[in-house]
Formats: structure tokens, sequence, C-alpha cells
């Protein structure tokens, strides 16, 4: 038996560079590992007693930091009862009050959920009901989807079909994917009225193909790791109309945009609209277990199930899983209970405040910020490997990839916390011009 918790840091740090494959990493040369034994607040212990102000939230999941008493009790509390059931022919409170929950918070029409067990299965799932939808009211010929170039969806088949070919990291895979369509990605930047320009190829092609489109389906507001580019709200509102009057459903992946991040509670909310089907996760759990959810509108589900099936044609194992639904429902509760806008704005100012100092440098493109999220784009790729030697060195916890040098820090950061963190990640980028 492999005793983990008896193991030296040399030990499990050499098991992981043995066996484990990490993200978008190689086993031949395998990158080095910063070893993380704890986390707390905002911050990430390392095995030698160093902690690191964590820049990340974890891929945008840790919105109220690490280790918090009331998600924890949350946990606990769910462990007494059951940590998983079976979803098929069962059902138990913690997944029925997540599905009301997020009914109330998300716009409406959306009235129907479907709880996964990642994002990228939530996205597998958007794409499913559209195509059932139009194959179930007898549209079999709508079986194409339109998304957006910089657009990233995850990494599953269906969802990497959604990706940009070129910069959606998986073209690799481009012979074996449905083919689908792309119109390049807005240009007007968020705040301003989008011009006819900005809508122009989009018109077009939902001209042509509506006839064999299923659906459009964007990120809202924040294009993520395409670019991680801010655009107009006008221009969402646009899509949406154009999607009614070619009768092709419209899909919100709000995974990495979700609650609160972009400063309204879903990104969709900056454009005054509502999809046909979107998509949650990262946040949804607070960053405690893999959950994810996918809503639609009574007419989306009630096509689906009064065609040939019957039902929708999906199931995943750990679909509604009591743990994870417990902890959602926990963390929804405390989002809503602060005064979260207020404080998603202090976040935006400090940001924009601090990561400003950035723009003098040669190497800096631009900044930008939104909501709790801030990014400065370099003129060159960075150097993984030197950069995040010297965040570590400034304790602090990022992970920039490409040009994108970026932070979307948990929401319970104190200001002097996200100053520190602003100004550290402005001398680190300084430092490798």
């Amino acid at each position: 038996m492999t005793d983990y918790h008896n193991a030296s840091t040399e030990q499990w740090l050499q098991w992981d560079k043995d066996h484990i494959w990490h993200p978008y990493s190689s086993m031949l040369n395998p990158a080095k590992m910063v070893p993380v034994v704890s986390a707390k607040g905002v911050r990430l212990t390392l095995a030698n007693g160093t902690e690191l102000i964590d820049g990340m939230s974890s891929w945008w999941s840790a919105i109220h930091g690490y280790n918090h008493p009331k998600l924890n009790a949350a946990a606990n509390t769910q462990l007494n009862d059951m940590s998983h059931v079976m979803f098929g022919g069962i059902t138990h409170p913690a997944a029925a009050a997540l599905g009301k929950r997020l009914v109330d918070i998300t716009p409406q029409p959306l009235s129907k959920v479907f709880i996964s067990d990642s994002g990228s299965v939530a996205v597998e799932v958007a794409i499913k009901m559209a195509l059932q939808y139009w194959y179930s009211i007898g549209k079999q010929h709508k079986t194409r989807l339109l998304a957006l170039r910089s657009g990233y969806h995850g990494d599953t088949f269906g969802a990497m079909a959604t990706c940009d070919p070129v910069t959606g990291m998986h073209h690799l895979f481009t012979k074996v994917l449905p083919q689908h369509l792309f119109v390049e990605s807005p240009r007007t930047a968020f705040g301003e009225a989008a011009n006819d320009g900005d809508l122009a190829e989009m018109t077009a092609v939902l001209a042509e193909h509506h006839h064999e489109l299923a659906a459009v389906i964007v990120e809202p507001i924040v294009q993520g790791a395409g670019g991680m580019r801010f655009y107009s709200g006008d221009y969402l509102k646009q899509l949406r109309a154009l999607c009614d009057e070619y009768d092709v459903l419209l899909i919100h992946d709000e995974i990495a945009t979700g609650f609160g991040r972009t400063g309204k509670l879903f990104a969709c909310e900056h454009a005054g609209i509502s999809p046909d089907i979107m998509c949650v996760g990262k946040a949804l759990t607070g960053g405690y277990l893999s959950l994810a959810a996918t809503l639609c509108s009574d007419r989306i589900a009630e096509g689906i199930c009064n065609g040939e099936a019957g039902v929708f044609m999906h199931g995943p194992t750990f679909m509604g899983n009591p743990l994870a639904c417990s902890i959602a429902n926990a963390s929804i509760d405390l989002l809503l209970a602060d005064d979260w806008q207020t404080n998603i704005q202090r976040i935006e100012r400090i940001l924009c405040e601090e990561l400003a100092n950035a723009l003098p440098l040669s190497s800096v493109a631009a900044v930008r910020c939104l909501g709790a999220i801030g990014v400065i784009e370099l003129k060159e790729a960075v150097d993984m490997t030197s950069i995040q030697a010297r965040f570590i060195e400034k304790g602090i916890w990022m992970r920039p990839f490409g040009k994108l040098v970026y932070t979307m820090p948990p929401y319970i950061i104190s200001d002097q916390d996200l100053t520190y963190l602003c100004r550290q990640i402005v001398a680190a980028v300084a430092e490798e011009e």
C-alpha cells in the first residue's frame, strides 16, 4: 500500500512526475510541479511552508477562497447523510433545492435544469439539447452549430468542435471533429455600442445557413481561454434578435463568467437578455467539487420530450451528486448573503488602478479589467518557467498562458492582499523585459 500521508515531499513529487499527466503537459519533459499541501482563505501553502496569495481562484472556481467554514459545514453535514446516490429514479433534497435556486437566480425563461459533473459535459449537454430539440420537432436537418473565433468551450469532443479551430488548442483533432461554422469574434469593446460591421458576418452566415443551424454558441461578454477579451453587451443583444429572426437557438457558455465574476450575477445580464440554453460550472461549488448545470427554457424541454425518444438522452453516473449539490447550495447562499456587487466593484477598482502601472512597460500591449478579472496582454508570449518562478519568489500564484498574464482572485481577498498581488504581477512582468 502506498502511504502518501507519511511519504516525504520528494517521494510523492517523484510519483507525480513518473505517473501523473497534468493539464496540457508532456510526460517526456514534465514541468516542475509546485507542491501544495494545504489552502486557507486566499493562500496556498507549499510543502516547505511558503505561502502564496492565489491570483487564479483555481481557474475561476474558488470564489470564496479555501477552507471556508460555511462550505466545510455543508460538506460535513451532507457526508453524514450520504455522499452519493444514483440520480436515475432517485432524487434528494440537495439536488431539488439547487435546481430551484438556479432557476430563481438565472434570467427567465430558463426553467429546467440538467445537473452534470463538469463544465465540458455541461456544454456537451447543451449541444445535445439543441440537436435533440430540432430532431424532435421534425427539423432533423438543423444539425450544425455557429461559434465565434477565439472562443473556447471545453476539451471533450462536442465542445472541442465549437472552439476556434486555429487558436482553440484542438487543431490536431480537426479531421475527426464535426465541422461547424465560425465567424469573427466581436471587435466592439465592452461598454460600447456594436456597429453594423461587427455583426455583418454573423448576419450573413445566419441568413445563408439558418436552415441547417441548430444553435449559436458564445461565451457572453468575456472570451476566456481564447484571449481574455471583453466585448460589447450590445453585440449580445443584437445576436439574440438575429437568432430569433432566423429561428436558431442561442447557447450561452457562462461556465467561467457565472456567479458574479463580471460584475453581474451572469454575464448575459450586461445585455439584458436570456439565452435558450445556459451552461454554468466552475464557481458553482465555490471550487470544492466538480459540478455543472445546463439550463433551458420550457420550449426546449417540451420540444425534446414530445419527440420520438420522449426523454432527453443523457445521464452521467455522478449526475446530481448530493455532496456537490449541497456545497453548491451553500456557495450560492454565501454569495448572495453578501453585498457581492459592491465587493466586485471594489476588486475591479483596485485591479484597474494597480495593473495600469504595467502600461508604460515596453513588453505590454494592453491592460484591461472587468469585474473581478484583470488582464495584462503582452506583445510576445511569456516564458512560463521563468515568469512562474518569479511569481513564486514574490509570494503569489499565477498561471499565465500565451501572451496573457491575467488574474481572477477570490472574492474574499482583502484590499491589502489584492494590492500586493497586483504590484507583484507588474513587477514580475517588468523583470521579464
